[in-house]
């Protein structure tokens, strides 16, 4: 049994190349650079509505988790700002910033700042070039037995981009009632209402 011959391709002078050519290459890429560059700075208040979101739930999560603490342990809970420099962050010049971070700890003293050998039960540290301004100004904030602040009635966060500052779209509010109910608004001060 013979088998039958396979048939084979027709040679032609020209070898058939498939593919792209540099240079179309590099127009294909050239185009879709320009592209990204008009199309990037648009995306830029979509990033810094995220960021802030992202502040605010960090912020609204230590808010809730020192309320608990303080309950559980009979009071004696703070929560700090970081200091100015901390991991090379510039936000927090002076106690009303807190963009560098804040931390929860357990005052076992009493004197309502953190101090060496006092524990730290949750470490923050919130997107970059987010300015966060606490009012009323203050690099600590303390909770009693109840989850209550002491001090003022109403205590407020405003988060912005750094780069626009409060006048951004992005721009938001959490306000504290020294009870501890905790609402974000767009409005700036927060209202007794």
């Amino acid at each position: 049994m013979q088998l039958a011959p396979t048939p084979q391709r027709p040679v032609t002078g020209a070898t058939q190349m498939r593919g792209f050519s540099l240079i179309e290459l590099m127009v294909t890429v050239g185009i879709l650079a320009i592209l990204a560059a008009l199309a990037g700075p648009s995306f830029q208040p979509l990033i810094d509505k995220w960021r802030v979101q992202q502040a605010i739930d960090n912020m609204k999560s230590t808010l809730y988790y020192a309320r608990s603490e303080a309950i559980k342990r009979g009071g004696r809970i703070g929560i700090q700002k970081n200091a100015q420099g901390t991991d090379g962050c510039t936000l927090a010049k002076t106690t009303q910033e807190w963009g560098c971070g804040w931390f929860v700890f357990v005052d076992s003293d009493g004197s309502k700042k953190w101090k060496a050998g006092e524990d730290v039960l949750q470490t923050t540290s919130p997107p970059s070039g987010i300015d966060i301004m606490h009012k009323p100004s203050g690099a600590n904030l303390n909770l009693d037995s109840y989850g209550k602040t002491n001090g003022a009635n109403i205590i407020s966060f405003t988060f912005s981009p750094n780069r626009t500052g409060i006048s951004s779209p992005a721009t938001r509010t959490i306000c504290m009632s020294s009870g501890g109910r905790i609402k974000v608004t767009e409005k700036l001060p927060c209202s007794n209402k």
